[in-house]
């Protein structure tokens, strides 16, 4: 992973929470918020939390004593999170390390990361700091995107900004958010960090824009392909921007556009 893949800053957080998140993430924090409080957990730790789309449904879906710790390593992020989230006295905010969690052992009947875990520098590390946290009986709840092939949206733009670039195509997409898509090492990794009960559920879902240019832009000004990008050309953004956009009206249509997406479930305990 490069070292730009982490950096979320500038434009780039409001974009992603504007246009990225209503076209791939809404759907998955929905499931995700509803596997984590059919488990009525007291207490729940979300590292990674971006932008804020899982607090944003699971908060309602908590019990008025829940406790609920909202955390990310990108101060930016967590801000946009903060910015979006109704006031609510049973949520903290802090900014933290998946991978070095200022958290007490058995703190947490709950953790959970809606796509953050493909952003670990060490994965396993960041396996053995949930389970550290966890209480007895505790689960850890992720999610991870499937392979790109899978993916309609971030294939095409992939695959168009490829075809720009050809002696340095921008791989952000392909490398990181769906550079972890193995499932038998997924599981691997889980069991390395001490992990013994682990299930997978592979979901497919639609994803819809009201314009090619919606997701095209969510994935070129929205995400680290931004840096990418700029880092080969400066001033070449929103020509690449709408090379992305015709390139998903070839494929899908003007007007309203939809595409598959798919993902990993991951439920994991002692």
């Amino acid at each position: 992973m490069s070292n730009s893949d982490k950096v979320f800053a500038g434009s780039i957080p409001d974009i992603y929470d504007a246009y990225l998140v209503p076209l791939i993430f809404e759907s998955y924090a929905a499931d995700l918020a509803a596997r984590v409080s059919g488990s009525s957990p007291k207490t729940v730790l979300e590292t990674a939390a971006g932008s804020g789309v899982v607090p944003r449904a699971l908060a309602s879906m908590l019990n008025a004593e829940a406790r609920y710790v909202i955390t990310d390593l990108n101060q930016p992020m967590l801000d946009r999170a903060i910015a979006r989230q109704a006031a609510d006295p049973r949520i903290a905010w802090k900014q933290a390390d998946a991978l070095r969690l200022p958290f007490d052992n058995e703190s947490f009947d709950a953790v959970c990361c809606q796509f953050g875990v493909m952003f670990f520098p060490d994965r396993v590390a960041g396996y053995k700091e949930a389970l550290r946290v966890l209480r007895p009986g505790g689960r850890f709840f992720f999610n991870v995107w499937d392979r790109i092939d899978d993916n309609d949206f971030a294939r095409v733009v992939t695959e168009t900004v490829s075809d720009i670039f050809p002696t340095d195509p921008p791989r952000f997409l392909a490398r990181t958010p769906h550079g972890y898509h193995d499932v038998e090492a997924i599981e691997a990794d889980l069991r390395a960090a001490g992990f013994a009960t682990i299930q997978i559920e592979t979901v497919a879902k639609n994803s819809v824009a009201p314009s090619p240019g919606h997701p095209s832009i969510a994935y070129c000004q929205g995400t680290p392909l931004r840096n990418e990008i700029e880092a080969r050309d400066a001033a070449s953004l929103e020509s690449v921007t709408t090379s992305a956009t015709e390139a998903i009206a070839k494929a899908y249509g003007i007007g309203t556009v939809s595409g598959k997406i798919q993902a990993h479930v991951v439920v994991a305990g002692l």
